[in-house]
């Protein structure tokens, strides 16, 4: 049976991992309340954290909980890019060797973070696979080989309890501005940080209606949560949410989204390159197209929100100044 870690379990990682992490503010934008009705609305930019994404948090609890001799030999994991960084950062933080199997189209920006955070960098060619497959094969097959310990970049639930910290620091901050949030949106590929947020929302703000927001084509949870398994879309074409292109939930993310208040909502990409532009013009945020996915979610009009209190998770801003322009230019 899978673990879903309990309100105790989620403290646990949070106290450990904010001693490392931002406080990512939790900005109110009247700006998105006049544009969809809300009564309220808050983002919370983890954009601003220092990996750029929020997946550092994630990351630094997963090797926090490696063995003294585990940690000595060194972990290797695929992705794609922000969990790459959060994963090679916290490595270095902690002195623990780190290497990343990315697929060959991964973003250059995140190959180059990575790299700069003394990762070691493996590029995979998918062809026309799914690129996580391949890239999670040859991160299977130097595990074995090396004897490194493999890590999973959203099917753990250490993974889960750590990305929860988005979600506690959050109604930390609700809390001490007397909000009471109606929705919250949280974009998703493989679920480690809905799984970890929809937690953190279940058990302390249960009122909470959480949405989990997916690009058009690639809404594994979505398809999941409506059949009540987990479900694996077709391969299709890409989406420029380049971190949201998980084909299916992971084991663990799911396990804990059932047993929440969580319905899914797609966008598309050219929603998302508005959004982009909505939130550079009107929030000053620069957000790479996963990270505004939540903000495109909104901004469709898809879910009435007229008078309600409304959180966006804005999950990174991990993107190259030449690919946000050309994005924002087509919005």
């Amino acid at each position: 049976m899978t673990l879903v870690p309990d309100l105790a379990h989620l403290q646990r990682a949070y106290t450990e991992t904010r001693r490392v992490t931002q406080l990512t503010p939790l900005l109110r934008s009247p700006a998105l309340a006049a544009e969809t009705g809300a009564a309220a609305v808050f983002v919370k930019p983890e954009s601003l954290q220092w990996t750029g994404s929020f997946k550092i948090r994630g990351a630094y609890w997963r090797l926090c909980c490696l063995s003294p001799e585990e940690a000595k030999r060194g972990v290797v994991a695929y992705s794609s890019g922000n969990f790459a960084q959060g994963l090679a950062a916290a490595g270095q933080r902690l002195g623990i060797p780190v290497t990343i199997v990315m697929p060959i189209d991964a973003p250059e920006a995140k190959r180059a973070a990575t790299q700069g955070y003394g990762a070691k960098v493996i590029s995979t060619d998918h062809g026309t696979r799914a690129r996580e497959e391949v890239a999670a094969e040859r991160a299977c097959a130097i595990a074995e080989d090396e004897g490194l310990v493999l890590l999973h970049p959203f099917d753990d639930p250490e993974i889960v309890a750590g990305q929860a910290g988005v979600g506690l620091e959050a109604l930390d901050q609700l809390e001490a501005l007397g909000a009471k949030p109606d929705l919250l949106f949280c974009s998703v590929g493989g679920g480690g940080l809905i799984g970890g947020v929809s937690l953190a929302f279940h058990y302390r703000s249960p009122q909470t209606q959480l949405i989990a927001v997916e690009p058009e084509r690639f809404d594994g949870m979505g398809q999941s949560l409506r059949a009540g398994e987990r479900v694996t879309v077709p391969l299709e074409e890409k989406s420029i949410c380049d971190g949201l292109m998980a084909r299916r939930p992971g084991e663990a993310p799911f396990a804990a989204v059932t047993q929440t208040n969580l319905s899914g909502l797609t966008v598309s990409d050219a929603q998302v390159r508005s959004a982009m532009r909505f939130a550079a013009d009107r929030l000053k945020l620069v957000l790479e197209p996963s990270g505004a996915a939540t903000t495109a979610a909104l901004l469709s009009g898809k879910l009435d929100v007229a008078g309600k209190t409304v959180v966006l998770i804005a999950t990174g801003g991990n993107i190259a100044l030449s690919d946000f322009m050309g994005f924002i230019a087509d919005a």
